[in-house]
């Protein structure tokens, strides 16, 4: 008798990806500057470390918050018991206005359409149920995000389709991509429920041009789906262009009463902007008034904890603090995302333009030994036990082009980085591999001039599937 389910014993959750795995061989071997200075530099983790004096002097300076006090007498028992699952109005209004702040005031947001999740990975799946059957899809740009592959189709069993984008134009979204990648869904007999884009994108850094996201609008405006623009990063924008939201382009292209201003929804955390992925606090934003009651509803099996959302509404309330706080952390990612992109320029090694975010998308492709995935795997493996360094390999993001890595800066000190970048260099300095000029944008294997050294890396346990970057 079968006394597990399907879901308990299958194998699509997405965790055998070289993005997890990466993770896995961190925890077994980390780095620390005293107990254990040879170890793995975790660069596959996008958290934001840099800010975390701000949070910590304004807890100080608000001890009725932290204390869970207001007016100086404990709400301890009030903030205890049973909780509505709609979420505190204080912070649902809290972080609408926060949200618009971020978006420089330019749009406003109603707190009634606003769902409280637990963080954006609940309010990703939770719009994956709304929006989707089982197999039905979704169209996502590539290069994505790895966990996508577990946020919206493990439990609620839809479909992606890579909308394939090229370093050619830095992997801009284009209008014949969007229809090749249409085109292919009806091909394999799935109904198309939407376009789902991160803006700004993570793994790329960048943030959606007023040209992609009128496209995007356009194009599901005529092909009667939905749009998710995913804005986690939203606040992380440290050099222009400026960060422009789906909602500005709804509005300035007069899309409020149609019918496409119900079917363009928005996820936002504070995991990345405010650096508390730990807080669980994200949202879901919509005009579809059926959504959000749906959305609210489901809710109820991941809430945030009242005395999280009483903390982090008296937080995001104090308007000169949320000044501060956004435009300080900006320049510290600005600082810091030179940093890398100088330490790498300098031993040979560049990245894509970006402005955004926690991390780099950094071009390694004169370093395989083919221009093939499995060229590109065997080097992200040199990296991570020979060098010591987590990084996620562009394969592991679905990227039509071997050899493209994530290297997150953000969740470090300049010391440790400084460590990597160095560790980097040692290795470029030593390595077996020495590139030639080749076209990067075809797909036969890359003249390669090896040294008589022995090969560097003879073993590797991790089960990867290269058949996961078609899905």
């Amino acid at each position: 008798m079968k006394l597990l389910s399907e879901k308990a014993t299958c194998n699509s959750h997405g965790q055998d990806s070289s993005y997890f795995l990466g993770w896995q061989e961190y925890e077994k071997n980390p780095y620390d500057e005293i107990q254990n200075p040879k170890g793995i530099i975790q660069m596959g983790l996008a958290e934001n470390q840099l800010s975390f004096d701000l949070l910590e002097s304004w807890l100080g300076q608000n001890p009725d918050a932290a204390g869970f006090k207001r007016n100086g007498e404990s709400i301890f028992r009030e903030l205890a018991l049973f909780q509505d699952y709609n979420g505190l109005p204080a912070l649902k209004n809290a972080l609408v206005k926060f949200m618009a702040e971020i978006r420089g005031n330019k749009v406003t947001f109603d707190s009634n359409n606003l769902v409280l999740t637990a963080g954006s990975t609940s309010a990703n799946e939770t719009l994956m149920f709304c929006l989707a059957d089982p197999g039905d899809a979704f169209l996502l740009p590539t290069p994505y995000y790895p966990g996508f592959d577990r946020d919206l189709k493990w439990r609620t069993g839809a479909e992606i389709v890579p909308i394939r984008c090229t370093s050619s134009n830095g992997f801009r979204i284009t209008e014949s991509a969007l229809e090749e990648s249409y085109k292919l869904a009806k091909s394999r007999n799935l109904r198309v429920k939407g376009v789902l884009v991160t803006n700004p994108s993570n793994p790329l850094g960048t943030t959606l041009t007023r040209n992609e996201l009128e496209l995007l609008v356009s194009f599901v405006a005529e092909k009667g789906i939905h749009l998710i623009s995913d804005e986690i990063y939203s606040g992380t924008v440290f050099n222009s262009p400026k960060f422009v939201s789906v909602m500005e382009v709804l509005v300035e292209n007069e899309y409020m009463y149609t019918d496409v201003w119900e079917r363009v929804h928005i996820v936002y955390s504070l995991s990345k902007d405010l650096g508390l992925p730990g807080f669980r606090i994200g949202a879901i934003y919509s005009n579809d008034d059926v959504i959000v009651s749906a959305a609210t509803k489901m809710s109820s099996f991941g809430l945030i904890s009242s005395q999280t959302q009483y903390l982090l509404s008296a937080m995001l309330s104090d308007k000169k603090f949320t000044k501060k706080y956004i435009s300080e952390n900006q320049k510290r990612l600005q600082k810091r995302h030179a940093m890398l992109v100088k330490g790498l320029k300098s031993i040979g090694i560049s990245c894509l333009e970006s402005n955004a975010g926690l991390f780099c998308w950094v071009d390694m492709r004169h370093l395989l030994k083919s221009n093939t995935f499995e060229a590109e795997i065997e080097l992200w493996k040199k990296i991570v036990y020979e060098v010591g360094l987590n990084i996620s390999p562009g394969s592991s993001c679905h990227c039509t082009e071997p050899g493209w890595f994530r290297a997150c800066f953000a969740n470090m000190s300049e010391d440790t980085l400084n460590l990597a970048i160095h560790r980097i260099k040692v290795f470029v300095d030593s390595s077996d591999v020495i590139s030639t000029n080749v076209d990067q944008s075809n797909q036969t294997n890359q003249n390669i001039v090896t040294s008589p050294k022995k090969k560097l890396f003879s073993k590797w346990g991790f089960r990867l599937s290269f058949n996961d970057r078609e899905r």
